[in-house]
């Protein structure tokens, strides 16, 4: 799951610089290109090795895509935006966290403060990323925006075949053999 999550990440660089290209009419040199393709390659060949579709990869891509696009193209600052989306999925939310509280299955206000504070904790972390991202969104070109966001699934997809262990196909474990076992680097 970790290594399909970092796929859709692998890709939805790719998607946000062809949405600039697309609808924003950002240019791109063919110094810039060369490195895109390589990369388009890569995800390519990653995606195939996979065995399967990747369809958890594919909605994290086309959806993350398309908001940095919408983020781009908002009237509303970085803050204001925000607000209007949590006002949004707010009923929504209400409605999913009734059907738990219902169902006994909440675990906010149920299993003590230590949870509840994480859980709220956890809603801080996440809002401070987004609206540092909806604010550089706005204020660099999307393919720039693009390619920075190589950096996570990389992490990601190695944490996930090395730390965790989770199968991706022969030639990685390979990998994984040999860094563990320096003499088949000699030969």
């Amino acid at each position: 799951m970790i290594v399909e999550t970092s796929l859709g990440y692998f890709i939805n660089p790719l998607l946000s610089v062809l949405l600039g290209v697309i609808f924003l009419k950002e240019r791109l040199r063919l110094a810039q290109w060369i490195p895109i393709i390589i990369a388009a390659l890569g995800v390519t060949y990653l995606a195939f090795v996979y065995g399967r579709l990747p369809w958890i990869a594919l909605i994290l891509a086309f959806s993350f895509g398309f908001y940095g696009l919408v983020k781009k193209l908002a009237p509303l600052g970085s803050l204001y935006g925000l607000t209007l989306e949590t006002g949004i999925v707010f009923p929504l939310r209400l409605g999913i966290c009734s059907l738990f509280r219902s169902n006994s299955t909440a675990a906010f206000l149920h299993d003590g403060l230590t949870l509840d504070l994480f859980l709220i904790g956890a809603g801080m972390v996440t809002t401070i990323p987004l609206l540092m991202f909806a604010s550089a969104a706005r204020s660099i070109p999307l393919w720039i925006v693009g390619l920075l966001q190589y950096i996570a699934p990389t992490l990601q997809f190695l944490i996930g075949v090395f730390i965790y262990k989770e199968p991706f196909d022969q030639s990685i474990d390979r990998l994984r053999h040999c860094l563990g076992c320096p003499r088949h680097f000699l030969g």
